[in-house]
């Protein structure tokens, strides 16, 4: 049909018209079929020449708000045609002109041409547009469109835009949507992190209203919020549910619920999954493994780990990349760098390639076990093997080496990595100042900052924040105001962290009402204080003998929220200003109610006790058995164990009380248990 109109046009407005006028019509059929690709080109150009003509004429006339570049592009009309380049908007009329074909007229597919592009450019308003243009003619929707509206709404991350678009396709687009719809608006609501607001929308259409039959992918989204939200009952449920929906769970299933359940610490309920899952016929792959290899590992039970790997192989499966990193990881945790490594070793030989993760591992690993010289040793071999080194594994080695206090190696890494090519990023600039303020080398930092901004790199509040702390270690206060200053001229973000340096700083030097301009300040510009913040301007206070006023700060702060709440050594300080000004009655009082909001004392708690207690003439024993027998009361172990540990230090003998009260509650069954199994499993380790 659409052969026979373009013929027609073709011959009605071209120079062929006059020359077979008189051909009879069967003869002129034949011609057509016999030169019909040849017809059709050129019946496309003749269109296209009238509607270019008609768009012309009608200019002037009220037209859409649609661009034509828009058409040929989302992003902009070539320059070098002329007529694109005016690009005027394609009018009504043209669509108007076309003849209907069923439910589908000449004119939609331009419709849904337009969707598409402006979906993929993320021009949401001429998005919202088309659907209101194609609502407004009467146009045919396909579930398509919607789904590419869903995409361009996640990108924008409004999905409120795409819940109400989903809800809008029954009523007013007439499209009755699928679970493939349901499918994509769902999953803009998880990616926003609205778990909540996913589960009532699933609840709404699937359970109450049941408008969608559900399929595998929604069950799966479904268990995956239910497990980030920590519900993993009810992702169970879920999972039970399904045959009886008609869906059988696949490996995504399985994998999504063993990893809830690993990350709640029911790693034997994980593994019966794994075992059903064989049962069931889902054949599990190195990626079900390896969820379960890594919530093992980061339980810290490496023999389970080993079993299951082994497991695998005897299941036909091949360790991968994952699985090496994910071992390698936890022999780390472990302190195990020797097996970590010898694995390394054992991954190479079995053809799997490391990558960044597994070398950045180990060489965190080894620094974190102070052999920061190993890890140079590993870098040495990542290089001989062709693996280009990062600037993560460079940052961690020099990073690890002024933690050794070995400047020197530090910085001979550093001139090794820059003759190598590699362009340091804000992170090694950061961890180089930071190294060398922590040397008492401020100055020298500071031209690395000068040398960094020559690069182009831009010093960010952590590296300022380095410097300022440097100067002030130093005892230079005022050059670190200078680079506090420099902050607020260049335009740089003072953050939190900034205030709390230069507050602690003021505070440690005895400048105090330099201090107290430099908080005001903070609030003023709205920030709001965190704990060293608080915790240095009431140390401030309280060292120039003003107490009350640091006691007024320090309910302040305990009004705040958790980002701001006291730790030990915010309520060492007020307990040792108090006991000094002899209000130990005071200092007791903030004492219970250190222990009410769950802080254990430390060494420096029970040191300020005890030597007040001693210039009572008291030992200070019975106030450490009575601290021990409260935290016992509220099962906190740790902290009356430590407390036990501060009374043999000091050669303060426990009650026996004391004693059976502390012994009967580590010696639990569970825990002797576990200690059993903690050395078995190092035994299996080694």
């Amino acid at each position: 049909m659409m052969f026979q109109a373009h013929s027609q046009l073709l011959f009605t407005c071209s120079p062929f018209r006059n020359s077979y006028a008189s051909i009879p019509d069967r003869s002129l059929a034949f011609f057509f079929d016999r030169n019909a690709q040849f017809f059709k080109t050129l019946a496309h150009s003749v269109m296209r020449i009238n509607v270019i003509s008609i768009r012309k004429q009608l200019i002037p006339k009220h037209f859409l708000q649609i661009r034509y570049s828009s058409v040929i592009s989302p992003k902009k009309a070539p320059q070098n045609d002329p007529e694109q380049s005016i690009g005027p908007p394609i009018h009504q009329d043209i669509f108007k002109s076309g003849q209907k074909f069923g439910s589908f007229r000449v004119g939609d597919s331009t419709f849904y041409t337009l969707i598409e592009n402006f979906a993929k450019a993320g021009d949401l308003s001429s998005l919202e547009n088309v659907f209101i243009q194609m609502k407004h003619e009467r146009r045919v929707f396909i579930e398509g469109n919607f789904i590419l509206a869903f995409k361009a709404y996640n990108k924008a991350n409004q999905a409120e835009k795409a819940l109400d678009l989903f809800h809008k396709m029954w009523v007013e687009y007439r499209c009755t949507p699928t679970v493939r719809s349901f499918n994509s608006v769902i999953n803009v609501v998880i990616q926003q992190g609205l778990y909540v607001k996913a589960l009532d929308f699933y609840s709404c259409v699937i359970v109450q209203e049941k408008r969608v039959s559900p399929n595998v992918l929604t069950y799966n989204l479904i268990v995956k919020v239910l497990c980030k939200l920590g519900w993993v009952d009810r992702a169970i449920e879920t999972f039970r549910e399904m045959p009886f929906k008609k869906c059988v769970p696949d490996m995504f299933t399985y994998c999504t619920l063993m990893d809830g359940l690993c990350k709640e610490d029911r790693i034997d309920e994980a593994v019966c999954l794994l075992d059903e899952m064989h049962v069931e016929g889902c054949l599990p792959t190195a990626a079900t493994f390896n969820v379960l290899i890594n919530g093992l590992c980061k339980k810290g039970d490496l023999a389970r780990a080993a079993k299951v790997v082994e497991n695998m192989f005897l299941k036909g499966c091949v360790p991968n990349e994952v699985t090496y990193n994910t071992l390698i990881h936890g022999l780390c945790l472990k302190g195990k760098l020797d097996k970590a490594v010898s694995l390394l070793d054992r991954m190479v030989s079995n053809k799997c390639i490391p990558n960044d993760v597994t070398y950045s591992t180990l060489v965190n690993g080894l620094v974190k076990q102070g052999r920061a010289v190993d890890g140079v040793s590993l870098l040495i071999s990542m290089e001989k093997r062709g693996h280009k080194i990062n600037e993560y594994v460079y940052s961690t080695l020099i990073n690890g080496f002024f933690k050794e206090r070995k400047p020197e190696l530090a910085l001979k890494i550093w001139k090794d990595m820059i003759n190598k090519g590699l362009k340091p990023n804000i992170v090694l600039y950061g961890t180089l100042v930071d190294g060398l303020c922590r040397e008492k080398k401020p100055d020298k930092a500071k031209d690395i900052i000068t040398e960094m901004e020559k690069m182009g790199c831009k010093p960010n509040a952590f590296v300022y924040s380095s410097l300022m702390k440097g100067y002030f270690f130093t005892g230079n206060t005022d050059k670190a105001l200078d680079v506090w200053k420099e902050v607020e001229r260049n335009d740089y973000v003072r953050n939190e962290v900034c205030y709390s340096v230069v507050i602690d700083g003021l505070c440690s030097n005895g400048r105090l009402k330099e201090a107290i301009a430099v908080w005001e300040n903070m609030l003023s510009k709205g920030h709001k204080p965190d704990v060293i913040a608080y915790s240095s301007m009431t140390h401030g206070l309280c060292n120039n003998g003003f107490v009350e006023e640091g006691l007024k700060l320090f309910n302040q702060m305990l009004c705040e929220g958790s980002g701001s709440k006291p730790d030990v050594v915010t309520y060492n300080i007020i307990l040792n200003s108090l006991c000094n000004n002899g209000s130990v009655s005071r200092a007791i009082d903030i004492l219970n109610r250190m222990l009410d909001h769950g802080c254990d004392p430390d060494l420096v708690t029970c040191n300020v006790f005890l030597k007040t207690l001693k210039e009572q003439g008291q030992d200070g024993s019975e106030f450490l058995d009575e601290l021990v027998i409260r935290l016992h009361k509220q099962k906190r172990v740790v902290g009356a164990c430590n407390i036990i540990e501060v009374m043999l230090q000091r050669y303060l003998v426990p009650k026996e009380s004391t004693w059976e009260i502390v012994v009967q509650q580590v010696c639990k069954p569970k825990k002797i248990r576990v200690a059993i199994d903690r050395c078995w499993n190092n035994l299996y380790v080694q």
